[in-house]
């Protein structure tokens, strides 16, 4: 399969490194914290910059930094945001990077080989007898289509994640959820299109076409979404918003296995996303920005910096239409979860970025995650839902959604789909019909006998010339809904659309969709 030019064997395995590591509750116990597992990076922590507090903000980090010299390792804040503090929007607090690394010569303590970021934030806790409030681990975000969640492969031949088993395909055939890992159970897999392409109407005599924006892989080539439709590179004051390397999935089937021939999990995820906002929403524009690459993994930090690009454009726009991007709805199919996540006792900027997108009037739609679980997952469970302990407050903005995934019937919730009380509602996830780039990976047709000249074979499984795949994940039922609201605001004209008209769109798409209830 084709691969970015002048690659060699060292970029293939530079990029193969896992993101991140999974955190043990037993390490470094405090009293009155109750930790569950989740990923994390553990050379860094986020600290939430507080420009009205400077004297606790310099409490906080001297104690980190106590703590970190008491295993034997150094915290020093990264120089390009010790450049660029401030908010990151208005009325948003910034956050800086503390690097943990370990001297080249250590003196005393307790120093194992690699530094701990969960350590340091514990002990930290512990010395200074408070939570810690404007630190948070730097958490590791996964692209979520089914077979994947939530931290990829950990090599070329195995895969495995801390929430289960070690190989999600068993040879004793699959069950349960891993029943949609099987090709024509709603794996990924080639389909054929029969219909019409959705059919966009003249534009707008007033107003204009509601705009979705998707924050994924980017998007690749198909005939659905050109670019008078789908933009695909967006700048902030000239500095480019998003992923712009060649590493891009939607280009590159298979970045990275070791030359294995198997198309990567999440190459063509953001098409795919981008195909059903074209089905649910012809009428309506895309702002595709890539935050993942092939291994559909993205840093917490990294989300943060692009999130507030982002809504900075919509904030823009919003001042001025002549300036900034517009934005409808936000689609988030994406998630972690975190480790302390009860009273609020979690890094807030990834909540006040969302917030202030919908105090903008945008609607954000987020998946739930695909580990057929009940634990709450972020950024989905970033709402004041019935029975919520994370101390957020119901306000009167833009709704933030949440989805899960309902199978084909639409009659009962897919066995994959996360489920709880903070999942706001469930749309189609379960082998679903997309567009895809035209990929084609290694493996084969099972039979091939020609004739005549003419080449006949059984299907090719992962032939993507055709530009269509069924696929499955909630990452796919949060588009769904997204296109839904998007159209529906697209009917009363964006331009005149206020927040009851917001809500409106909101409730008709709630009320369209099945509640299934055994």
């Amino acid at each position: 399969m084709e691969q970015p030019r002048g690659w060699s064997w060292q970029d293939r395995a530079e990029g193969s490194i896992r993101r991140g590591t999974a955190l043990d509750p037993s390490v470094e116990p405090v009293d009155g914290i109750r930790a569950f597992p989740t990923a994390y990076l553990p050379t860094r922590l986020l600290i939430t910059q507080d420009l009205e507090n400077g004297e606790e903000y310099d409490r906080e980090l001297r104690t980190l930094r106590d703590a970190a010299d008491s295993f034997g390792w150094t915290l020093e804040i990264e120089a390009s945001d010790r450049e660029n503090a401030g908010e990151l929007l208005p009325g948003v607090p910034g956050f800086l990077r503390a690097r943990l690394t370990t001297p080249e010569e250590p003196t005393g303590g307790e120093s194992p080989v690699a530094p701990d970021a969960w350590r340091v934030l514990q002990r930290a806790r512990r010395m200074s007898r408070s939570t810690m409030p404007r630190t948070s681990l730097e958490h590791v975000l996964s692209i979520d289509p089914v077979g994947l969640n939530p931290f990829s492969r950990t090599n070329p031949f195995s895969r495995t994640n801390p929430f289960s088993r070690t190989n999600p395909v068993r040879g004793a055939g699959a069950g349960g959820s891993d029943d949609y890992l099987e090709p024509g159970r709603g794996a990924r897999q080639p389909v054929s299109w029969l219909g019409p392409a959705p059919r966009r109407g003249p534009d707008p005599t007033t107003g204009r076409r509601p705009v979705v924006a998707v924050l994924d892989t980017g998007c690749g080539v198909h005939d659905w979404l050109p670019d008078d439709i789908v933009t695909r590179h967006v700048e902030l004051d000239g500095v480019p918003i998003g992923l712009t390397d060649d590493a891009d999935p939607e280009r590159y089937p298979d970045l990275y296995g070791q030359l294995d021939g198997e198309i990567d999990a999440v190459a063509g995820h953001g098409t795919f996303i981008a195909g059903i906002v074209r089905q649910t929403a012809p009428d309506a524009d895309i702002l595709s920005v890539r935050v993942a690459g092939a291994l559909g993994v993205v840093d917490e930090s990294d989300l943060l910096t692009t999130l507030a690009q982002v809504i900075e454009l919509l904030r823009r726009y919003r001042e001025d239409p002549k300036t900034g991007h517009p934005i409808d709805v936000l689609n988030l199919s994406l998630g972690y979860y975190h480790e302390t996540p009860e009273d609020g006792l979690y890094s807030r900027t990834l909540y006040a970025l969302l917030a202030k997108a919908r105090e903008l009037g945008c609607v954000v739609v987020c998946s739930a995650g695909n580990d057929a679980i009940d634990r709450p997952s972020f950024p989905a469970s970033l709402w004041a839902w019935p029975g919520a302990d994370n101390g957020i407050a119901r306000d009167r903005w833009a709704p933030l959604v949440s989805v899960g995934a309902l199978n084909p019937s639409a009659r009962s919730v897919a066995l994959f789909s996360n489920v709880g009380p903070w999942v706001r509602l469930y749309a189609p996830g379960a082998a679903v019909v997309s567009t895809s780039p035209a990929f084609v990976g290694g493996q084969q047709a099972m039979t091939r006998a020609d004739i005549d000249g003419l080449r006949r074979e059984t299907i090719d499984p992962d032939d993507y010339r055709g530009g269509f795949a069924v696929w499955s994940g909630t990452s796919f039922a949060a588009p769904y809904v997204a296109g839904r609201i998007a159209a529906l605001l697209g009917e009363v004209s964006v331009a005149d659309a206020d927040a009851d008209a917001v809500d409106a769109a909101v409730t008709s798409v709630v009320a369209d969709l099945p509640s299934p209830v055994d």
